[in-house]
């Protein structure tokens, strides 16, 4: 068993392999968290302890006893306006005005498996996956808070979510509803959040956390190129394979915040969720709502292993079972290659050229539908441009499939141009306030994905043109931040709601998608990285990394990345050099190093290629069918910390089995007489010797874990070296 409770002591224990996550109902019902960390077999109770701190107040029933008060004490899920002056977990609206919450245990109950989120993506069910319900109540205000926690025992992570459920005869208007709230008693902590721009997305910054309230969120409608739903939490010494680490991801696509208070202790409570701001819920009597999940990790083997844990149950338990192991295709994009200026002949040529040096599948990207021939027109039309093309759609698609070549398609589904079919037939189908000019961006509005007609129409309209050709991939894109979130078809008091519901409407159009066409494989895209989270690679196994192509700018990018979501989840090509958004030179070489750590593909005119070129980007592409199981299902570890002033960066991938690894250093600053560049490989099992293809040497595990390995001094603009190690007998 993995959830245990102690019917003497009332401490509940959530054991996975490597952790332990205790708590326990007190007297008073006030739910407390003992520990989270390194198992200890012991109960943790014993670290609380009570004493009475000024203006830190007690509840009316311990009012005699002034060392108890909710406002040191650390807490599971922390109520508001009743004693707490910390961060709240939940706020909400009573019918008479009153917003404070008082929420007691009353129950619990223990689950073998998990139920599945009938509007929300969940971390799937694995064999070994146990749940804990327990159940608190403000009986005062009518409401039940149902705290879930699914147990991840093998990965090492445990998911929370809450779902609120009006139990009184009044409705309740729920203002914050956070999906998971942890309090540390001890601990000096880093956070390291990843923020960013369009075109540089997930970079990591690391903090340390002051006295007081620090934060990270989005308030665009969607998880954000700025501010990725996840952080981590540190000891202030950790590195990347040493220390204390905890983790903290949200499973959701929308506006989110992620929130931090050291206290006047300097107990640590981080709470994550839904953003409050601008949101809120009616709860009708007998009505429930439900957080998104949450999911937490802990590694005392440094930010590495906090992040192999994020890897692991991503691509088993968050990706669909149709794409965990299946093998993605090499794929030419056609954007940066052709934009909107092409024909169905020019888009043959492309693919032609594709096949003859070994891709696998031509995805034509936007301005193949209405009247798109620039970005100022017809989002929302989704019927094929027949006279642009010069052919219907099946027509293109079956002569691709002629040539060998899977097809896939661009969408863009949640959009729409006022100079559109669409906006002129239903102009209330857009989000905008009444009599207020909306924002644009790119001259496009966002639909009202909260209405239920809008996802009717976009999954006929859809299904129209996937029925109609082969089309075995969906580029989704999503190009700009929601403002004026107002929708015509709800009443004043709920549009606080819309955000929300237009996830739950984006969710329920790819859920409907995927249920008709099973076989499709959707990537996730955000003007690149704007929605790179848990949440949608539910749905889609891979999200375009960044609009930025440019491997040199990549290279942070997937570095940021990679602290919490595989490589195989990263969509990566290799484009033209000069670069498109950068105009940097780098070696073909180089950018197929950078690209071969996601899902490989290229974004550049194949006909603008000399013939060397492409017998080069033949033998990438070989290469990449070898090392591709190994990076999609291998540990990774980065190379190089965080903060160092290097001159390279560098990251491996070891097999499953610590028979093979690949080794990867681009030079991001070639010195004149310059150090050997070195490095202490990691993964690697001591007991074997590891031969480097190409040569006869071979090394001991021991030998490159322990000393390392110098690279030889490298020229010109950005040189890449990989090393391919494959084990040869025990040491």
């Amino acid at each position: 068993m993995s959830i245990l409770h102690n019917e003497q002591t009332g401490i509940f224990s959530l054991e996975t392999a490597h952790t332990l996550y205790q708590m326990k109902a007190d007297a008073t019902g006030v739910l407390l968290h003992l520990y989270y960390g390194k198992k200890t077999g012991s109960d943790m109770d014993y670290l609380i302890r009570y004493t009475d701190r000024g203006f830190s107040g007690n509840p009316y029933e311990l009012s005699s006893n002034r060392g108890y008060s909710l406002d040191t004490l650390p807490q599971e899920y922390s109520g508001n306006g009743v004693g707490d002056f910390r961060l709240p977990a939940v706020q909400v609206l009573s019918e008479n005005g009153s917003r404070s919450v008082d929420l007691r245990f009353v129950g619990y109950a223990i689950a073998k498996g998990r139920r599945q989120l009938s509007d929300l993506p969940f971390v799937r069910e694995a064999e070994e996956t146990e749940t804990l319900t327990v159940i608190m109540r403000d009986s005062v205000i009518g409401l039940d808070l149902e705290l879930k926690y699914h147990v991840f025992p093998s990965q090492d992570v445990i998911v929370r979510s809450a779902r609120l459920i009006n139990t009184g005869n009044q409705p309740l208007v729920i203002e914050k509803a956070a999906s998971a709230c942890v309090d540390f008693l001890y601990g000096d902590f880093d956070v390291i959040h990843f923020h960013g721009r369009h075109c540089m997305e997930r970079i990591p910054e690391r903090l340390s956390l002051p006295r007081g309230v620090a934060s990270f969120g989005s308030r665009r409608g969607m998880s954000s190129h700025h501010s990725n739903p996840f952080v981590i939490l540190c000891d202030r010494h950790a590195t990347e394979n040493t220390g204390d680490c905890y983790g903290c991801m949200l499973m959701y696509s929308g506006n989110h915040l992620e929130e931090m208070e050291v206290d006047q202790t300097g107990s640590t409570r981080l709470v994550s969720g839904i953003h409050p701001d601008g949101f809120s819920w009616t709860l009708v009597p007998g009505e429930a709502f439900q957080t998104p999940e949450a999911l937490l990790s802990y590694s005392a083997n440094g930010l590495n292993g906090l992040s192999r844990h994020y890897h692991d149950i991503i691509r088993h338990q968050v990706i669909s079972p149709r794409w965990q192991t299946a093998k993605r295709p090499v794929l030419i994009n056609s954007w940066e290659a052709a934009y909107f200026d092409f024909d169905a002949e020019k888009i043959l040529r492309f693919a032609r050229s594709a096949k003859e040096m070994g891709m696998e599948m031509l995805v034509l990207d936007d301005g193949w539908f209405g009247k798109r021939d620039d970005d100022n027109a017809g989002l929302g039309d989704w019927v094929v441009n027949e006279k642009k093309l010069g052919c219907s759609m099946q027509e293109l698609s079956d002569q691709i499939h002629a040539l060998g070549l899977e097809f896939g398609l661009w969408f863009e589904p949640e959009m729409v141009n006022e100079d559109s079919d669409l906006y002129r037939a239903h102009p209330d189908w857009a989000l905008a306030d009444p009599d207020r000019k909306p924002m644009l961006a790119r001259n496009q509005l966002v639909l009202d994905m909260s209405r239920q007609d809008v996802v009717d129409y976009l999954f006929d309209a859809m299904c129209a043109v996937l029925d109609h050709a082969k089309i075995e991939y969906v580029k989704w894109d999503f190009n700009r931040s929601i403002a004026n979130c107002y929708s015509h078809a709800l009443s004043a008091d709920r549009q606080g709601e819309v955000a929300h519901r237009f996830m739950l409407g984006t969710y329920q159009l790819l859920e409907r998608l995927l249920t008709r066409y099973p076989d499709l494989m959707i990537e996730g895209c955000s003007g690149g990285g704007g929605r790179f989270d848990a949440g949608i690679l539910y749905y889609c196994p891979q999200i375009w990394c960044s609009d930025d192509s440019d491997a040199v700018e990549r290279l942070e990018i997937q570095r940021g990345t990679s602290y919490g979501y595989p490589a195989s989840t990263m969509g990566a090509h290799v484009s033209a050099s000069p670069n498109h958004q950068t105009g940097r030179m780098t070696p073909l070489s180089t950018r197929s190093i950078v690209a071969q750590s996601g899902t490989f593909g290229y974004e550049l005119n194949p006909e603008k290629l000399t013939d060397a070129e492409k017998e080069e980007i033949k033998k990438q592409i070989s290469d990449y069918h070898r090392f591709e199981p190994l990076i999609a299902e291998g540990s990774y570890h980065r190379l190089t910390e965080l903060d160092e002033n290097k001159d390279f960066e560098a990251w491996m991938f070891v097999s499953p089995d610590q028979k093979e690894a690949l080794v990867n250093l681009v030079m991001t600053h070639v010195r004149a007489n310059g150090p050997f560049p070195h490095i202490r490989l990691q993964g690697l099992n001591p007991q074997y010797h590891y031969r480097l293809e190409g040569e006869n040497i071979a090394h001991s595990g021991l030998a490159l874990v322990n000393g390392g390995f110098a690279f030889p001094q490298m020229h010109r603009d950005y040189p890449a070296a990989q090393l391919h190690l494959v084990a040869i007998d025990e040491a």
